[in-house]
């Protein structure tokens, strides 16, 4: 159990460099199993359906590459969430297709 004076003995300012940052963490890359898992969803989205992709296992700025890649060959909208690529609309299709050419494999999970 620690005491109150171990809670309160982290340094938050200093005359002699100013504001302390906290060391920034390293990006957490949620694991991947090999397959991407691809998803239809419409809860919270007043039945507007999305495609939800997931467990590619690449840093955010890759995803979004992918996702742009994605929405450009779909002709809509879409976003990278928690590493999770959102297209509008029922794609699944046509992504599946399209990453099995560009070398992933795909698992469709739910309906």
């Amino acid at each position: 159990m620690s005491s109150l004076r171990d809670q309160l003995s982290q340094l938050v300012y200093s005359t002699d460099q100013g504001k302390i940052e906290a060391e920034p963490q390293p990006e957490q890359i949620p694991a991947s199993d090999g397959f991407i898992k691809m998803r239809r969803e419409t809860k919270g989205r007043k039945g507007k359906g999305v495609t939800c992709l997931s467990d590619f296992g690449v840093e955010a700025s890759e995803l979004k590459d992918l996702c742009k890649q994605m929405k450009k060959l779909c002709g809509v909208g879409g976003s990278v969430k928690d590493y999770v690529i959102e297209i509008q609309g029922d794609q699944r299709d046509k992504l599946q297709t399209w990453l099995e050419q560009q070398g992933y494999k795909v698992k469709r999970i739910g309906g």
